[in-house]
């Protein structure tokens, strides 16, 4: 045998048994962090709230240290997903079809039981004289009204308030000036009652949260009309799961989050912070509306 693959072969052979000696090689997931994260649709300090307890809640379950990694938009949540930065992330209906799209091989994990039918509101300040309309047509009366979305890729801020105002035969040029992209949620609400504009799109279960929380100032923001339902939130796990932290840990995860069921007082509490009952299975098939309304914006990569 040559002297330098005899070298080798010693060398292989030491550290072998070194790696024995110390209890064998890094078992799956050994000294890794699961990296969660969600699309930015609310207050930073809500959303470091929930998710910093959903990590402890998971790492409890998975037996593996859990970090929560804010991100600054929608779009850097699936880019970092797609980096494999991200492991595990709560998307938006659109956001989460891009991150699919993106990366072959993520597995739906779970969606909220208020994710099954999903609604948008549209609101408008108190003092514009706009009201109550009672059906897709009715939005008709926001032409000629400056309005705001939420994210640009904000499935119940942007993409399906802008499909039902298309129904309605009110196109984007149809508002006063172009319209605006407040970023989250809570931002457009803020907007629509500083009066910055007269009209705002949002998701409906963050609307009627401020409003039961007393954000909202029902004299300055009125509540004009609530789209019919759709599919929007749900979990998304990379396709390296159970490569990085051991065979059968994606479903283990999907399994620690459908049992979030608010047995006690922690779990009551996250759920509450998720505006949910609980989480349930979900399908690809659920979000094939959203991609279809996303093409025809122009909103798919």
């Amino acid at each position: 045998m040559p002297v330098a693959r005899t070298v080798t072969t010693v060398l292989a052979a030491a550290a072998l048994a070194l790696l024995t000696a110390c209890g064998g090689a890094p078992a799956p997931g050994e000294g890794r962090e699961l990296v969660i994260s969600a699309i930015p649709d609310q207050d930073p300090e809500k959303l470091q709230r929930l998710y910093g307890q959903v990590g402890e809640y998971l790492g409890e379950r998975l037996g593996v240290p859990v970090t929560y990694r804010p991100v600054t938009d929608y779009t850097a949540s699936v880019t970092a997903f797609r980096r494999g930065d991200l492991d595990a992330v709560f998307f938006g209906g659109l956001s989460g079809v891009q991150a699919r799209r993106a990366v072959p091989g993520t597995t739906l994990l779970a969606q909220r039981d208020i994710d099954e039918r999903f609604r948008s509101v549209f609101v408008a300040g108190a003092g514009t004289g706009v009201g109550p309309v009672p059906d897709v047509a009715g939005l008709a009366a926001l032409r000629g009204r400056s309005l705001t979305f939420g994210s640009e890729v904000s499935t119940s801020g942007r993409l399906m308030p802008q499909f039902f105002l298309d129904r309605a035969g009110v196109a984007v040029g149809d508002l006063a000036g172009e319209p605006g992209f407040s970023g989250s949620h809570d931002s457009t609400i803020a907007l629509v009652a500083a009066g910055t504009y007269e009209v705002g799109a949002l998701s409906a279960s963050v609307w009627d949260a401020r409003v039961a929380d007393g954000t909202v100032d029902p004299t300055a923001v009125v509540e004009v009309f609530r789209t019919p339902p759709y599919h929007d939130y749900h979990w998304v796990g990379g396709p390296d799961l159970d490569t990085d932290f051991g065979a059968g840990f994606t479903d283990r995860l999907r399994t620690a989050l459908l049992e979030l069921d608010g047995s006690d007082p922690r779990e009551t509490a996250i759920l509450d912070l998720f505006t949910a009952g609980a989480f349930v299975p979900t399908v690809p098939e659920n979000y094939a509306d959203i991609e279809t309304v996303a093409g025809e914006l122009g909103l798919l990569r």
